[in-house]
C-alpha cells in the first residue's frame, strides 16, 4: 500500500499572508493544498503544492467539494484558516447582503473546512493542528470594523471550544492575532488611518523586520 503523505490545507493562498504562509510551509518541506479563487504562478516550482479553485462565499457546497477533491485518501495534518473578507463600514450603514457574504467567507466556510479536517484527522488518528488567523479588532475597537470584528470574534470562540472538544486526543485549535500588515486588505486605508494604527502600538511607528522577510 502506498504510504500517505501529510498535507496542510491553507485558504487564501494567492497573495498576502496566505501566500507567505504557504511558501514558508513548502520551503520547510510540507505538502500544501491551497484553496483560493485565483492562482499564484510562483507555486509551480513546488511539487508538494496542489491548488484547488474555490470561492468560499459558497459555504453550502464547500464540504462536498473537499470530500470530492481530497477525501480521506490524503492525510491532513493541519489547516490554516487565512482567507477573509473585510466589509468595512459603520454599523448604521450595514447592508445585510454584504454582512451575510462576509460571514459565509469568514465563519461558515472555515467551520465546514474544520469539520472536514477533524473527520480526516480522526480517520487517520492524526494529532493535527488547526490555526485560525484572527484580528486585533476583536480585542481593540476600531471605527468601521464592528461587523468584521464580529466574524473574527465568532471564529475565536469557535476555536476555543474546538480545542476543548478535541485537545484531549491531540488535535489542537488556536487563533493567531497578527499585528498590522501591508496587505491588499489594508491597502484601502489612508495614510492618516495607518498613522493612527501605528500610534496604538508600543513603538508608535511602522516597524519592518528585515530578518523576518
Amino acid at each position: 500500500m502506498e504510504k500517505l503523505r501529510g498535507k496542510i490545507i491553507v485558504t487564501g493562498i494567492s497573495k498576502g499572508l496566505g501566500f507567505e504562509t504557504t511558501k514558508k510551509l513548502l520551503d520547510c518541506g510540507w505538502d500544501v493544498i491551497g484553496i483560493s479563487r485565483t492562482y499564484n504562478d510562483e507555486f509551480w516550482d513546488y511539487p508538494g503544492f496542489k491548488w484547488l479553485k474555490y470561492d468560499l462565499s459558497d459555504s453550502q457546497q464547500i464540504e462536498g467539494f473537499l470530500k470530492e477533491n481530497i477525501g480521506n485518501k490524503q492525510k491532513i495534518y493541519g489547516f490554516v484558516n487565512n482567507a477573509a473578507l473585510a466589509y468595512d463600514d459603520i454599523i448604521t450603514n450595514m447592508k445585510v447582503e454584504k454582512l451575510e457574504n462576509m460571514y459565509k467567507i469568514n465563519v461558515f466556510s472555515p467551520i465546514s473546512i474544520t469539520k472536514f479536517c477533524l473527520r480526516n484527522m480522526l480517520f487517520h488518528k492524526t494529532k493535527g493542528s488547526i490555526i485560525h488567523i484572527s484580528s486585533i479588532s476583536v480585542h481593540t475597537g476600531y471605527n468601521g470594523l464592528s461587523m468584521y470584528a464580529s466574524t473574527k470574534g465568532a471564529i475565536e470562540a469557535f476555536s476555543k471550544n474546538t480545542a476543548r472538544e478535541w485537545g484531549r486526543i491531540g488535535i489542537r485549535s488556536n487563533c493567531i492575532v497578527a499585528g498590522f500588515m501591508e496587505t491588499e486588505m489594508s491597502g484601502t486605508l489612508s495614510d492618516e488611518q495607518r498613522d493612527r494604527i501605528y500610534k496604538r502600538t508600543s513603538l508608535k511607528k511602522y516597524w519592518y523586520c528585515s530578518s523576518c522577510a
